[in-house]
């Protein structure tokens, strides 16, 4: 019995020793990122920190914290944040987020509620801190001022396939866009304010690992996107597209992607009005696809392939415009 004693005593110093020791490691990291960040010329304040979970948690909070990013002029204003770590499985990690805060960028400034959001991330061990697997969850998001909108339930995911490759997941329930984006875009009741689905599959290869440095310097960029469905349902408009994309050092796009679109004469219109194509492109591309599509015998339904080369768009032979940049600030 006395050394089964001395064996448990022997067992917690030990154990109380590494939480301490690690709970102290943390707290220098973050100082650390916190002091080279302002050195690089960012806002990056809190009001207080607080790291707590002895035992079996490395559970660190800020209180009234504040980053802002010079270079691409983001900046997040958090009443409370927290990550949090099981102390015998410290690279996978819980981020927590209040359930209000306020994001700003170049253009806009709001505020996002939320009944929950937060993320699990598991990191690859070592000081880069590569990400192997996140998942973000997020329920009754909305957004105010600025810019509206809100959406029920938000799911993403990405999982590493290879050295600078990622799966990435994404889904989005009863989303509401912004109220002056569904003026622009219909300025009728053609569409519901909800849209019902949007939905993404993908294997993108970027050109870096996604690890400390995406939050400190650059972001990683895409070079080559997988896509294995895209998918949005908005009252009776279903549009679906499947393909490959090659992206160049300046972010244009080359590839086809096969698409499938219900109702897409609505689209096509949505499109002009957001200004994503020009109302001319818009015009000739219906009178062209409609003759196919009348042709198909199904004048509602649309099957084709959209193009991208040279920083344009086809839509089958038709040109649409400029293609967008694929670029992460």
């Amino acid at each position: 019995m006395k050394r089964l004693l001395i064996v448990i005593v022997a067992a917690a110093a030990l154990w109380s020793g590494y939480w301490f020791v690690g709970a102290s490691g943390a707290r220098t990291a973050f100082d650390r990122w916190f002091q080279a960040r302002q050195a690089e010329g960012w806002q990056a304040e809190y009001a207080d920190f607080a790291l707590r979970g002895y035992p079996n948690r490395f559970d660190a909070t800020w209180r009234d914290l504040q980053l802002a990013d010079p270079a691409s002029g983001l900046a997040l204003d958090l009443p409370l944040f927290q990550i949090l770590a099981l102390s015998y499985r410290p690279n996978h990690v819980i981020a927590v987020w209040p359930h209000d805060m306020l994001i700003a960028t170049p253009t806009d400034k709001v505020s996002l509620q939320s009944e929950r959001l937060r993320a699990s991330l598991r990191l690859k061990a070592g000081t880069a801190l590569e990400l192997e697997r996140a998942v973000l969850d997020g329920d009754a998001l909305r957004l105010t001022g600025d810019t509206s909108g809100a959406l029920q339930d938000l799911h993403l995911a990405a999982q590493r396939t290879g050295e600078t490759s990622y799966r990435l997941g994404a889904e989005a329930t009863d989303l509401t866009p912004a109220a002056p984006m569904l003026r622009n875009l219909v300025g009728t009741d053609a569409l519901p304010e909800v849209m019902q689905l949007a939905r993404l599959d993908a294997e993108v290869t970027f050109d870096k690992p996604w690890d400390r440095t995406a939050l400190e310097s650059a972001r990683p960029q895409p070079r080559h996107i997988d896509l294995s469905n895209l998918k949005a349902i908005w009252g009776v408009m279903e549009f679906q597209a499947t393909g490959a994309l090659d992206i160049d050092g300046s972010g244009r796009a080359s590839g086809k992607l096969d698409v499938q679109a219900v109702n897409w004469r609505e689209m096509l219109a949505i499109a002009a009005k957001s200004g994503a194509i020009p109302e001319g492109a818009a015009q000739a591309a219906e009178t062209m696809l409609g003759m196919g599509a009348n042709a198909s015998g199904n004048p509602n339904s649309l099957d084709i392939a959209l193009t991208l080369k040279d920083g344009k768009m086809f839509l089958g032979f038709v040109p649409l415009g400029p293609a967008p940049i694929f670029r992460l600030r």
